[in-house]
């Protein structure tokens, strides 16, 4: 099968088509062949180097996929109500960037009812990401404010429209006006522009001086001190990524007086029935919002996977807008 690997630790350029080995699904598992991969943070973090895959992943990049079911165990699949050449869509530890990648059933879901599978293919990471850390762990409330950082990346698209569908106000910070706009026509209340604005004292201002109630952060560094500064009493700061880096310093005393909660996770490391119950939520709870169009589809732009190259650049670029998805049908341009 045509496969993208790393072929160094790099820029996007290391990124190679090459000929793997087809692999072999093995029990509570099921081989899928692949449409469309969606191209996440993560995967640029491990092309540099920085992010390597857990033990008995993959080794080729790639934490989401949609495609038709081939083969696999078949109780399983009957378990999970899947079967032979179902659409579905699957959250992996690695190998995504394939024209065949081995899931665990229980973290595949059916391609959602009027949703293409290059629009699937951009659902797993976001979506179990959001879910985890804003709903479980960030414990979001219908009428609760949540900000989020990066409104606009996928991981932001999907917390917007999430929230929103469950009765919170959403609040995002953004680099750029087509940004801002963007965000609002997907549900956020308001837009702050980070470049221009403080976020802290437009987060007061816009509660009327309460503050967020659950903050999505994926940058970490100097954000902590300040979100701490924007939370609400019992407010909860969930941190996902360090893209500003990994130190922070911040008062704790408040934590202490206002009873703040600062907490984060990372989910590729996590055990098959950690994901698993997260796609059993995923189902119950918000794939009928998936169906019915009060949650759609945010794709930036799509490519032919063997321009994995040109997505990496792109997602580096910071001026996508919701997902990039790399298409196995659709020959390079």
């Amino acid at each position: 099968m045509n496969a993208i690997e790393i072929s160094a630790p790099g820029a996007p350029d290391v990124l190679r088509l090459a000929q793997r080995p087809r692999p072999q699904p093995r029990d509570g598992e099921v081989l899928i062949r692949v449409s469309a991969s969606g191209v996440n943070r993560p995967d640029v973090l491990q092309r540099r180097g920085a992010y390597p895959p857990p033990p008995g992943a993959s080794d080729v990049p790639g934490l989401e996929v949609a495609g038709a079911i081939e083969s696999g165990d078949v109780k399983a699949m009957e378990a999970a109500g899947l079967r032979i050449g179902q659409r579905v869509c699957a959250l992996l530890a690695g190998g995504g960037y394939a024209e065949y990648c081995v899931a665990p059933v229980g973290q595949v879901l059916p391609v959602p009812r009027g949703w293409t599978d290059v629009e699937a293919a951009g659902l797993p990471e976001t979506f179990f990401t959001v879910w985890s850390n804003v709903f479980d762990r960030g414990r979001l409330q219908a009428g609760e404010t949540l900000l989020v950082h990066g409104g606009a990346s996928g991981i932001g698209v999907a917390a917007i429209q999430m929230a929103r569908a469950f009765g919170a106000r959403v609040l995002v910070t953004v680099g750029s006006r087509d940004k801002a706009e963007a965000c609002r026509q997907l549900g956020a209340e308001h837009a702050i522009l980070y470049r221009e604005q403080d976020f802290v004292a437009e987060v007061q201002r816009l509660t009327a001086g309460r503050g967020a109630d659950v903050i999505l952060d994926m940058v970490a560094g100097p954000y902590v001190e300040r979100e701490i500064g924007c939370l609400a009493d019992d407010g909860r700061l969930v941190i996902i990524a360090v893209q500003g880096g990994a130190e922070a310093r911040f008062d704790a005393g408040q934590v202490l007086r206002r009873r703040l909660t600062i907490t984060g996770s990372t989910l590729r490391p996590r055990p098959v029935a950690f994901k698993a119950a997260i796609a059993h939520a995923l189902r119950q709870r918000v794939w009928p919002l998936l169906e019915s169009g009060a949650i759609r589809p945010v794709v930036h732009r799509v490519l032919p996977a063997a321009q994995a190259a040109e997505a990496h650049a792109l997602m580096e670029s910071g001026a996508h807008i919701g997902k990039i998805i790399l298409d196995w049908t659709a020959p390079p341009s």
